[in-house]
């Protein structure tokens, strides 16, 4: 069976109307996103922070996946098909999605402010608003399970791993400006098709080998994407 891996950004999130994480000015939705997405935001104005993502977790229960989220969803009937996405909302798994590695952290999971002793955050379920006082079993603050601006990301290596494997990579709705997730495409083998899909792309072709431009939204193209690769499959 074929390897299929899809990076997602937020392109495909917004037909359903999620506001994009950055526009040109550096704001999102009015914040400066150093203010709400960095440590030292965090650090400076923890309160601010954690109701700006209550604001965003809010938004993200009112909203559904759209078209294209479905539609990745029958590519796993017929190959082996991994989404990577650089988006933190659940859309891709509300849709039907069973193997999504969120680059960026997801909106709906709380972690620790602090490490455990074996190394690792702990991490939970979180559907409702978080507030100062809400603390992990070994009593410490929780903050959003989100990878902040200046922070590691640790699902890299695996990204990373599932890409080199990959007989085509499905690129939607990503600017491919947000490091290191746009370098995930470094890593294909040689002559490896990419379809990039996004209404206003700003690469051209010759930029990457074996490249195919769509130019239309993921709700237009992605089905019309999946319905040529089921075809010729």
């Amino acid at each position: 069976m074929k390897k299929i891996v899809v990076l997602t950004g937020a392109g495909i999130s917004a037909e359903s109307g999620i506001q994009t994480f950055r526009d040109a000015d550096g704001l999102w939705e009015g914040y400066d996103v150093m203010e709400v997405a960095s440590p030292k935001g965090f650090e400076k104005n923890p309160k601010l922070v954690l109701d700006f993502y209550n604001q965003r977790r809010k938004q993200l229960l009112n909203v559904h996946p759209n078209d294209a989220h479905s539609a990745l969803t029958t590519l796993e009937k017929y190959f082996d098909t991994t989404i990577i996405t650089q988006n933190i909302d659940d859309l891709h798994e509300r849709a039907g999605s069973t193997s999504v590695i969120h680059l960026h952290g997801e909106l709906l999971k709380a972690r620790s402010t602090k490490i455990s002793r074996i190394g690792t955050p702990v991490i939970l379920d979180w559907k409702k608003d978080m507030k100062l006082g809400d603390k992990c079993i070994n009593g410490h603050q929780l903050r959003p399970h989100i990878v902040w601006f200046g922070e590691a990301v640790p699902l890299l290596d695996k990204a990373i791993e599932i890409t080199q494997e990959a007989d085509i990579l499905i690129i939607i709705g990503t600017s491919m400006q947000v490091y290191p997730a746009a370098s995930l495409v470094n890593f294909i083998k040689n002559d490896t098709p990419i379809y990039f899909i996004d209404p206003r792309p700003n690469i051209t072709k010759n930029d990457f080998n074996n490249l195919s431009i769509i130019e239309k939204t993921a709700v237009e193209g992605i089905p019309e994407l999946v319905a040529q690769l089921i075809k010729t499959n």
